[in-house]
């Protein structure tokens, strides 16, 4: 059933009636080695947003304007971005991570009315010109008086208190209003404004407590700012580390650690590469996390070794959800990790990645693959079961556009319609197939395929090479050569563990793609001593880089 009128913000009124002193964000400082922690019930999260929801209105910022928000995880963020909401100001939310030339860009497109950043971010703002063409309202958070008056921008702290106490009335958008524009991290091609709504908001706070059973009174590790959002909207406290979210690789295990045991958490959100760091401490120490009774991962596909390492911190019962998604549609699909290590053999053989059966209320269908927009949806474009092609979703929690990016959004976009109205499919540019039980494999971003004397997928391929003992990981990229493309597969080799000569290593790596069908016509390999990827998964291979430099090489 559409949901007709929303706003995450009645979720917090609602833990602000019936639970007012329950706590609703810890945020972890480090400083010289020493842990501290701010807090905040949710009784005073709700009326500290209704004042910051005031002080913007009367400062001339109302609903329907667009405001930039980077600010670090702090009170401050939680009290801001639900007083955005509730004001019907439409947050715009972006990955420092991103780059600077990613930035200005995201600033050019959302062309935002307000700017609220730290000091940091301002100064930045002044300096590289980012909004000036759009932004009437530049607002500073924390900082010195120094830091504030070098970044030309006012306090919120100094904006008139609101002249009245009563609640805020909080604004209920349509389904299919603005609430919210998320940018794309970039780290699998150009950024891109993710259009949110109340509705795919709420679709998502249901997906939590239904199908990955969060309940109120749960204590979550927060290690990432737009997830830690949900935490008081599920009458859940949002526990946030000392650690840059941005770069979840850098994070202090002890930190952490200290966080989960002060707080007793039960439930958190991690990365692949958090999900790892941790793994390897937790190891060493041999450490347990007797608190936590449901670990969630999402952003990249985690790997068994990191997820076996991981788990030996846990009580035997607690499993490592693996969710797959995106910005524009989360979650899709859910796989336990004991169910995961059960596909072990067939990921090592060629067979993809398994993320799962669909969680409630979402469909998944597999398509031909095709550059080619598809205006609107039928049936019969769907493959059947074992069939690779692009994966293509539909559900509540699914994105309807790109904010100001037509052409993405048409190549992105299937409209579905039927007797009950026009719903959307996302194509998620993902490839992969469902089995004869449900599950989806996934094979790989559909940009990364080869297509040569026949079609290589990169997952398919690149898991079983990465089965020889010496090899970290691998990544199948495209060249040229005498005007043909031809598969290429680039090696990155585990440098702990002692290599034999290059020439058995390639005559190995031979032997292993004339095993499989779907990997005989590699017969090109070349050692690449630190592959580029993303900062916030560090799984995520930047292929792209590496077909350049594996071009350039060759001809060499």
């Amino acid at each position: 059933m559409t949901i007709k009128t929303a706003n995450i913000c009645q979720h917090l009124s609602h833990a602000a009636q019936h639970s007012p002193t329950d706590l609703a964000v810890a945020v972890q400082t480090a400083q010289s080695g020493t842990l501290s922690y701010q807090e905040i019930d949710f009784n005073n999260l709700n009326i500290e947003s209704d004042d910051i929801a005031y002080r913007l209105n009367d400062f001339g910022i109302q609903a329907g304007m667009k405001a930039v928000l980077m600010v670090t995880p702090s009170i401050d963020f939680f009290v801001l971005t639900f007083a955005l909401f509730k004001a019907g100001i439409i947050p715009i939310l972006v990955d420092p991570g991103m780059g600077v030339k990613n930035l200005k860009q995201c600033f050019e497109e959302a062309q935002p009315d307000v700017f609220i950043g730290i000091p940091k971010a301002n100064i930045a703002r002044r300096l590289l010109g980012w909004g000036k063409s759009s932004v009437k309202h530049n607002l500073n958070v924390g900082g010195s008086s120094v830091q504030r008056w070098l970044s030309g921008a006012e306090s919120i702290d100094q904006l008139p208190k609101a002249q009245t106490a009563k609640p805020y009335s909080v604004k209920l958008l349509e389904h299919d209003e603005i609430a919210a524009i998320l940018f794309t991290s970039g780290s699998t091609g150009t950024p891109k404004g993710v259009v949110y709504s109340h509705a795919m908001f709420e679709a998502q706070i249901q997906a939590l407590k239904l199908d990955y059973g969060i309940k109120p009174g749960e204590r979550d590790l927060a290690t990432f700012p737009l997830f830690s959002l949900f935490g008081p909207a599920l009458g859940m406290a949002s526990i946030v580390p000392a650690m840059d979210a941005s770069k979840p690789i850098t994070a202090n295990p002890d930190y952490l650690f200290a966080a989960i045991e002060k707080y007793q958490c039960s439930n958190m959100f991690v990365n692949p590469a958090l999900l790892e760091r941790l793994g390897q401490a937790g190891e060493q120490t041999d450490h347990k996390l007797s608190s936590v009774k449901r670990v969630i991962s999402a952003g990249a596909p985690a790997t068994i070794s990191s997820i076996k390492r991981f788990s030996q911190m846990l009580s035997p019962d607690v499993e490592v959800l693996n969710s797959y998604g995106a910005t524009e549609s989360l979650p899709i699909s859910m796989m336990p990790s004991s169910a995961l290590l059960e596909t072990t053999e067939a990921t090592d053989n060629g067979k993809g990645i398994c993320v799962g059966r669909p969680i409630e209320g979402v469909e998944i269908a597999i398509i031909d693959i095709t550059e080619d927009v598809i205006s609107q949806w039928d049936d019969s474009l769907m493959l059947p079961n074992g069939k690779i092609g692009e994966i293509v979703v539909k559900g509540p929690m699914v994105s309807g556009r790109y904010y100001h990016r037509d052409s993405a959004t048409a190549i992105a976009k299937i409209a579905d319609i039927n007797i009950d109205g026009t719903t959307i499919r996302h194509r998620m540019g993902d490839v992969g197939y469902l089995d004869d039980e449900g599950k989806l494999w996934m094979c790989g971003r559909k940009a990364h395929r080869v297509d040569s004397d026949k079609r290589y997928f990169s997952i398919p391929c690149e898991r079983v090479f990465n089965t020889h003992q010496q090899v970290k990981r691998s990544a199948l990229v495209a060249i040229e050569i005498n005007g043909t493309t031809v598969p290429l597969l680039c090696v990155e080799l585990d440098k702990g563990i002692v290599c034999s000569t290059s020439k058995a290593l390639y005559q190995d790596l031979l032997d292993i793609a004339d095993k499989h069908q779907h990997t005989k016509g590699i017969h090109r390999f070349l050692i690449h001593p630190d592959f580029p990827v993303d900062v916030r998964h560090n799984a995520k291979i930047f292929r792209e880089k590496l077909s350049v430099w594996a071009q350039k090489q060759w001809k060499e």
